[in-house]
């Protein structure tokens, strides 16, 4: 069995556990997301941090993304342990597009949208901006991060964890994955949350 066919195994058969029904409620969460720009804040933040780091600073800090100043911001990443409290900056540059939902409307292919957050959010590379599409209900965007490289390098679906993941890199893999979710039946965003699993036993966003 090559390593492809083995994943897929794995995959179907998580498909075929209970961790599908948390799979399906995570989703049905993406898809009912009210406040964009927090989510927008949360994925800016978990970037070379991690996802329990980000729900922390979401819960405590609500609405202060959109009204703390830049010093105040900045104050409360540090008193909750943050590493990165200079993106506070990031966070008020960003707050231009506080209507995120209204432009993303503007756009009816999301990876078209995806090269427009890559190009206008401060803090967002592909990885941060497919995280982002993904928690607000887009389905067909990848979210490689370092748990994805690793299994997919173990399992043969790329050669090696590539040194730097620019745009061509990033969509060569992602191209890899599509035909993994195809292969599974499910889209990208279900496949993300099954091969997180597998990674790290959890089911966060």
């Amino acid at each position: 069995m090559s390593g492809f066919d083995e994943l897929i195994s794995k995959v179907r058969n998580l498909m075929e556990s209970p961790v599908r029904k948390k799979v399906d409620e995570r989703i049905k969460e993406f898809e009912n997301v009210e406040d964009k720009f927090s989510e927008l804040c949360f994925c800016v933040l978990t970037a070379n941090s991690s996802a329990e780091m980000g729900l922390k600073l979401q819960e405590n800090l609500g609405n202060g993304f959109l009204n703390f100043s830049e010093d105040e911001l900045r104050e409360e990443l540090k008193r909750h342990g943050y590493r990165f409290p200079n993106r506070a900056g990031y966070i008020c540059h960003n707050r231009k597009y506080g209507n995120i939902e209204e432009i993303l409307k503007n756009f009816s292919d999301e990876r078209k949208a995806r090269d427009w957050l890559v190009k206008n959010i401060k803090g967002f590379g592909y990885k941060e901006a497919s995280h982002f599409l993904r928690n607000i209900g887009y389905k067909n965007v990848a979210i490689i991060d370092r748990h994805i490289l690793r299994l997919a390098e173990r399992h043969g679906i790329i050669k090696q964890i590539p040194n730097t993941l620019g745009r061509k890199e990033y969509l060569g893999i992602e191209e890899k994955l599509e035909r993994l979710a195809e292969e599974a039946g499910i889209t990208l965003a279900e496949l993300d949350l099954y091969l997180w699993y597998m990674e790290t036993g959890k089911i966060l966003k």
